[in-house]
């Protein structure tokens, strides 16, 4: 980073406890480790190990990441580059945008998946808050759907923020973007998929009394307008999260997990 005139010296650089990490970033073992695991490195670029750190989980990372060729440096607290506040446990990754799967490859990977006789995709139209998607991520690998379609417009990226949000779920997921939703919902229905629309609506079918048997594609809508029109059209079945009293609404990655965990535990 260019100092300006008068500056700090770039040793004695730090983050105020208010500060927000740069987006690109991913820390923590778990996490970390995680994401190295998948992929020959997941998209981590660079590693960060605070000097004085140590154990046999740090020594892990270190080890691996030089066997994947990606730089491991070794610096002091003040300069691991996120707010003095994380804890990041000692190491710090910077985190590309996961690696994204074509539709049709994501897709062919449903047909040669002999161990899935109803397998489930979750389709996420324009969701927009990168910790929403995190969390959602997060759920659905824990709820068994694997495989994720997500917007290319309108949407948030797959960034560190999105990795970190989703403890590691994102290393472990087959993610896609597609241009076309509402095209995409009928490649599906041609594959012999259900389409199921999560709204909160009082006159759409409960998710308790739904039959979500045989393959199917649960819809997520964004966090303030729900599903889209066009996209709502492609939907076979509209469900819903029966509510007490007045209150219709939850956060989208908790309606998210509702639904998804109800239709896990059908399989059970």
């Amino acid at each position: 980073m260019e100092r300006k005139k008068g500056a700090e010296p770039a040793h004695k650089t730090t983050f105020a406890a208010e500060d927000e990490p740069s987006d690109d970033l991913l820390w923590g073992i778990n996490a970390v480790w995680e994401a190295l695991q998948q992929d020959a490195g997941g998209g981590i670029s660079e590693i960060f190990i605070q000097q004085g750190k140590g154990g046999p989980r740090l020594q892990q990372i270190i080890d691996l990441g030089k066997e994947r060729a990606i730089p491991v440096r070794f610096v002091d607290a003040a300069r691991m580059r996120v707010p003095r506040h994380c804890r990041h446990q000692g190491v710090v990754a910077r985190h590309s945008e996961a690696r994204l799967l074509p539709l049709d490859l994501l897709l062919d990977g449903v047909a040669a998946d002999e161990s899935t006789k109803a397998p489930r995709i979750l389709a996420l139209d324009s969701i927009q808050d990168p910790r929403n998607l995190g969390s959602i991520l997060r759920s659905a690998l824990a709820a068994g759907f694997s495989r994720v379609i997500m917007t290319k417009d309108r949407s948030v990226p797959v960034t560190g923020t999105v990795a970190r949000t989703s403890a590691g779920a994102v290393a472990h997921l087959q993610l896609c973007q597609v241009v076309n939703l509402t095209d995409t919902l009928n490649t599906l229905k041609e594959r012999g998929f259900w389409i199921f629309g999560a709204v909160a609506e009082a006159d759409a079918a409960t998710i308790y009394s739904t039959d979500f048997s045989g393959p199917i594609c649960l819809v997520i809508g964004s966090e303030g307008k729900g599903i889209r029109p066009l996209v709502r059209k492609q939907c076979d079945v509209l469900v819903t999260i029966p509510m007490q009293g007045s209150f219709n609404s939850l956060n989208a990655s908790v309606a998210a997990a509702v639904v998804m965990f109800e239709i896990a535990r059908r399989s059970i």
